[in-house]
């Protein structure tokens, strides 16, 4: 545990010295902010003692821009730390206006070959490493239990729990071989919710037995491969604690994550990053100052803030509810120090891999469409022919999650039209298949879904499509359920540029 120095506090009592605070309080933040360049009151608040900023897809025109970006930033501090929430699949800020070049979890869960997932991930952390981000928020060790999850779903690895642990430590040592921190996510385990956190608070209704043979899998095995983070869910686990969701709760923290195995617990002494402190789960019962202290006293070392908030006040905001709370006793600064340690000792592993790295490390580019490919799920029917003109690319569109966000383009259509010039597409939100075979006209239909199983519009419309149209070629981008149908079934386990284009090749295949 760091010292703190005492001298003369705000109100004139012995305390901890105000400097001191303050600037353990800007290390804990993680805060996002507008632009591609780093805007005055950043580079001023880093001079400050601000321990780490977070790129969003606002922050990325193209990696040369991140990397003068990053190299901006830490020339106010070499040892800044730089986070992004990049998963890979349908999860990505790096390439968010493009679709990404790796499969994501799902798709890497369906080939299950840990060679794999670790070269995948060797692979992106290359990249994110090439570009100056040393801190990654992933991967998601969550066991997609619950096949209606709505933000989880192609994020998971899968529904068993050993699969998903085997994945996720693979992920960890690969993403890490390249000097970035993985972040695995979402403790205690996100994979059984039927709510987003973005929008309410979900419930976790499980004994402790599930718990420790399902959720905590996965962790335990990412923990052994030596992740360097561990982030926090915005979920109550009444087995874990009644009242207060993993972010904020010293039951879930303290009481498993940090305490000794031999005492129940999984006896991690690393740093705990919160999900995002303004998603609705937080923010919309504690406000994000109060959830702020409230996860720091809990056992958080760095608070995740940006995503929707990315403005100067903010970040001035949490700094000064921080020293506020020190000030009045409701957070020790013991542990606002302990905290912020863990930051500084994370941003000095990264800067020391930087400075380590080897130069020119090979790249794999052509390694997210190998997975991608063999990721695939295809069925075809007795009836089946290939295609002999471009088709009609229908694509049912369901609102994103706000972890994937609506940037990113996703489906077949881009592909299909560089493989079969003149292919035609339209997006819908409707069950009416007359309107989606209107538009068709004579042309083969090609009908693009995402989680089918879901969205009862979504699988009313494809349907109609199959009764009318019983050559439609069907091809499912999100958690794959159902029966195949039509005349040829393609899934893809995720939505990834890569899984369309693995997609496209199949369905434009002569044979």
């Amino acid at each position: 545990m760091s010292p703190i120095a005492r001298t003369e506090d705000l109100d004139g009592s012995a305390g901890p010295d105000l400097a001191t605070v303050t600037a353990d309080a800007l290390a804990v933040l993680q805060p996002g902010f507008e632009g591609t360049t780093a805007p005055a009151w950043v580079l001023r608040l880093i001079d400050e003692g601000l321990g780490s900023v977070a790129l969003f897809s606002r922050n990325v025109a193209s990696p040369d821009q991140v990397a003068a970006l990053t190299a901006q930033l830490r020339a106010k501090r070499p040892d800044l730390l730089v986070t992004a929430d990049e998963e890979g699949g349908d999860v990505t800020r790096l390439e968010a206006r493009g679709g990404s070049s790796f499969p994501g979890n799902l798709a890497l869960g369906a080939v299950d070959d840990v060679a794999l997932t670790r070269a995948v991930a060797a692979e992106l952390g290359r990249r994110l490493a090439a570009c100056g981000v040393d801190f990654d928020w992933a991967p998601s060790a969550d066991v997609n239990s619950d096949p209606d999850n709505p933000v989880i779903g192609v994020r998971s690895f899968g529904a068993d729990p050993e699969l998903v642990a085997r994945h996720t430590a693979a992920y960890v040592e690969g993403l890490q071989s390249g000097g970035v921190a993985a972040s695995v996510k979402h403790f205690p385990g996100h994979g059984d919710t039927a709510v987003d956190s973005h929008h309410a608070m979900p419930r976790i209704d499980v004994d402790l037995d599930t718990l420790r043979s399902r959720e905590l899998v996965p962790f335990r095995a990412a923990l052994a491969a030596g992740a360097k983070a561990v982030m926090s869910a915005h979920i109550l686990v009444p087995a874990l604690d009644p009242e207060l969701p993993g972010t904020l709760s010293p039951a879930v923290l303290g009481g498993l994550l940090r305490a000794p195995v031999e005492e129940g617990g999984l006896g991690y002494d690393g740093l705990v990053v919160t999900d995002g402190i303004e998603m609705q789960a937080i923010s919309g019962t504690y406000g994000i100052e109060r959830g702020t202290v409230m996860a720091i006293a809990a056992g958080c070392d760095a608070i995740c803030v940006g995503g929707g908030r990315s403005d100067e006040q903010t970040v001035l905001d949490l700094r000064d509810a921080i020293v506020a709370a020190v000030k009045d006793g409701s957070l020790p600064a013991e542990r606002l120090a302990d905290a912020a340690r863990r930051v500084r000792e994370l941003a000095a592993w990264a800067a020391a891999q930087r400075s380590g790295a080897a130069e020119g490390s090979a790249p794999d580019t052509g390694i997210g469409l190998t997975a991608a490919r063999r990721a695939l799920r295809v069925t075809r029917a007795a009836h089946h022919t290939p295609l002999d003109a471009p088709p009609y690319v229908a694509a049912f569109t369901p609102m994103a999650n706000i972890a994937v966000g609506d940037v990113t383009p996703w489906g077949v259509a881009a592909e299909l039209e560089r493989l079969l010039p003149g292919t035609r597409t339209g997006s819908y939100r409707t069950a009416d298949a007359a309107e989606v075979l209107a538009a068709a006209g004579g042309s083969r239909v090609v009908a693009v879904v995402r989680d089918a199983h879901r969205h009862p519009w979504m699988a009313q419309a494809l349907a109609g499509l199959v009764a009318a149209r019983p050559d439609t070629i069907v091809v499912e981008m999100g958690v794959p359920q159902s029966e195949p149908v039509g005349s040829l079934y393609v899934a893809t386990h995720g939505a990834a540029r890569v899984c369309g284009e693995a997609a496209a090749e199949v369905i434009a295949a002569r044979d």
